[in-house]
């Protein structure tokens, strides 16, 4: 194979990737929505029902459930999309002087970017995707634990 019939297969399989690794982000964010809309639903039933009572538990132990079964899905969508960015890199090195392969490179961009807006942007989707299910999980749980011991 010649390197510029390569480059062709490079770049096809680079555009596939970079759709994918494009169409997680969206998923991501109406997951983390549907996480925080539900949760905010049993919260509000649980307060129409009486609150932190014994009555209340199974309620709040679906929501223990619920945000396990979401942190899962979040989860997997993140490893997806992570795995679309591997193999994205591992293409992008083969061509660390064509701009189309360096797309996501965004290093220099990201350094002219305000100290405020790097400090706040710079936490990565990681942790408030996968930390917010798992948070809600464990406020669930012990909700379900206090009012079992009252």
């Amino acid at each position: 194979m010649t390197d510029n019939t390569q480059r062709e297969r490079d770049l096809q399989i680079y555009r596939q990737l970079l759709h994918l690794w494009q169409t997680e982000n969206p998923i991501k964010t109406i997951k983390l929505q549907f996480l925080l809309a539900s949760n905010a639903l049993l919260l509000g039933f649980m307060q129409l029902s009486g609150g932190l009572i014994v009555a209340n538990r199974p309620l709040m132990l679906g929501g223990f459930a619920l945000c396990l079964l979401w942190t899962l899905s979040i989860g997997r969508t993140a490893l997806f999309q992570k795995a679309w960015k591997i193999r994205l890199d591992e293409i992008s090195r083969r061509y660390p002087d064509d701009e189309y392969f360096q797309l996501l490179d965004q290093r220099h961009a990201l350094a002219q970017a305000t100290v405020w807006l790097r400090l706040l942007g710079g936490i990565s989707a990681k942790y408030y995707l996968l930390g917010a299910p798992v948070g809600m999980a464990l406020a669930w749980l012990l909700a379900a634990i206090v009012a079992g011991s009252r």
